[in-house]
Parts: structure tokens; sequence; C-alpha cells
């Protein structure tokens, strides 16, 4: 099966997926070309990071699956792979634990403020900066799937209390969320209702003091409302493993800032949920070759 791989990272899980699939042709989207002269000969497309639109899609004569080698996948145009009939899939679940603790590392990493903590290790300066004791404090989950869980069980063994809401929740319900969170962690995916959420009003309503994280989607974040919120004191800090434009400009001021902790969307990678994504990734093209359905179609 000739297979395109389109994001601009990630690239040891082609190593996972070439190791089950070693007569395959694995090829990765030279980003210096555009995509939809890529996929001509295309049978299965492993979106990633890549957007495949309706143009893509079309070009894309021989495609017989749609691939995302995660759970999100709001890249790819649904309507348009229906059209044509091109299954695609996603692979949930399969980061899940690697996300959960991606997020708790991003939720300690802000209350020992990490980075002051390396200057100071620098600087050979003993004892500072002080941290703060998750303990006894409340943690808000906007979005409550599989990771989201997995970090409430874990924030739980921390000894703090654990709120979540989803899309199901009414306003109500999420002020209370915001109003009582010393830190307020994102599992949602991005989709037009998402789309900048955390806006200044969001904000306004979260407790003075506390940390964001987002492991979802850079965009859920309105950046200017972040920015504003950071400047004033509101936000005591933010943990950012995805990001508006990506790859990002590591000077940013934004990123440069003590109280912003970054990571380079690394929330999913580990070498198990990769082992496990290209187990997923591999049985659907098999499925596929052999003129079965995949598993976990979302289209």
């Amino acid at each position: 099966m000739r297979v395109l791989f389109c994001g601009n990272g990630w690239f040891p899980l082609i190593d996972a997926i070439n190791e089950r699939r070693p007569n395959d042709e694995v090829t990765v989207w030279d980003r210096g070309t555009r995509l939809v002269d890529a996929v001509g000969a295309t049978e299965v497309i492993l979106p990633s990071n890549g957007t495949i639109d309706s143009d893509v899609i079309g070009a894309a004569n021989s495609l017989r699956l749609i691939q995302q080698p995660a759970s999100g996948y709001d890249g790819v145009d649904l309507e348009a792979a229906l059209a044509r009939k091109i299954p695609v899939c996603n692979a949930p679940g399969a980061n899940t634990a690697s996300v959960a603790e991606t997020a708790t590392y991003l939720m300690l990493a802000l209350a020992r403020r990490a980075k002051s903590a390396a200057r100071a290790f620098e600087a050979r300066t003993i004892g500072v900066p002080l941290g703060r004791e998750l303990r006894g404090r409340t943690v808000g989950l906007i979005g409550f799937g599989s990771s989201g869980q997995a970090f409430g069980k874990i924030a739980d063994g921390l000894g703090m209390t654990v709120l979540h809401v989803t899309s199901r929740s009414t306003a109500t319900d999420l002020n209370e969320l915001l109003a009582a969170s010393d830190v307020v962690s994102l599992h949602c995916p991005l989709n037009p209702a998402t789309r900048e959420m955390v806006d200044e009003s969001f904000i306004a309503r979260m407790k003075r003091g506390a940390f964001l994280i987002n492991c979802a989607r850079g965009p859920v974040i309105a950046r200017p409302a972040l920015e504003a919120a950071l400047a004033d004191g509101h936000l005591a800090g933010a943990g950012l493993d995805t990001y508006w434009e990506e790859p990002w400009n590591p000077s940013d001021p934004l990123f440069q800032r003590p109280d912003v902790v970054t990571l380079p969307h690394v929330a999913g990678s580990s070498e198990e949920s990769f082992a496990r994504i290209a187990d997923i990734v591999s049985e659907n093209i098999r499925l596929v070759e052999a003129g079965l359905s995949p598993l976990h179609r979302v289209a």
C-alpha cells in the first residue's frame, strides 16, 4: 500500500508503522510542495496536522483510507470523504495515559515555578522560588473524555478536588467550575464551538491566580485574552503543549515569560502510545486491503 504521512513532526511514529508494515511504501509529504499535488497515487493518507480538504481528497485518485494517527480529526473534510465513500478513521484512546501524564507535568511545573527554579539553580540561589502545594486545591477539566478522566484520577491521587464539564453541561456548570478551580485543564476537541472558547469572558470567570493548561488544540484559546490575563496577573501561569501555529517561534515573548511553561506538542508522544497508534494504523490498512471495514471509523 502507498501511504502518505502529512505531519510536520512525530516522525518516530513512521518507524513504528514501518516495523509493522515493512512492505508498504510510507512517505512523508514534502511541505515545500502542495499536498494536492502529492496525493495522486496515494492509497492511505495519514493526516496528522496536515489539512485534508476537498481538493486533496478529490486529487487522490487511488485513495482507500484516511487514517488519523491520533484522536483529533478536525483537519479532515468529512463530507468530502463521505461523498467519495472514503472511510475516515482515528486512533481513540491510544495516547490517553501520555496526555494525562503530560497535563500533570505541566501542572506540577507551574506549581513549582519550574522556569524560575531553573534560573535560581543557574544563579546558585538556594531555597527559592516558593512553590504552591496542590493538595487540597481544585482542578477543573474542560472535557471529560479518556484523557480528561485519566488526568482527573491522577489529580484525585494528589489530593485535589476534581470538577469537570462536557459539551452537554450548562453555562451555570461552567461558571461554577471556573470560579472554583485553581487549575483549569483543556481536554476538548477543536470544533466551531470550542475555537477561541477560552476568551476574555471565559478567563474573567476563572479564579484569580489560577493556572491554565492546554494539551488540546492551540486555537481553543484566544491568544490576546491569554496574554492580557498573564500581564495583569489574573492568571498565575499557563502550561502549553499546543499552539496557534506549529511549528512555533521559540523566541516569541509569550513563550519567554517565566510563568509560561512550554512543551513541543509531545503530550501524545510516548513509546507506548506510538506503539498503540501504529497497531491501529497497521490493522486498519490490513482491513482495507482485505476489503473489510476498518476500525474506529468517524466518517
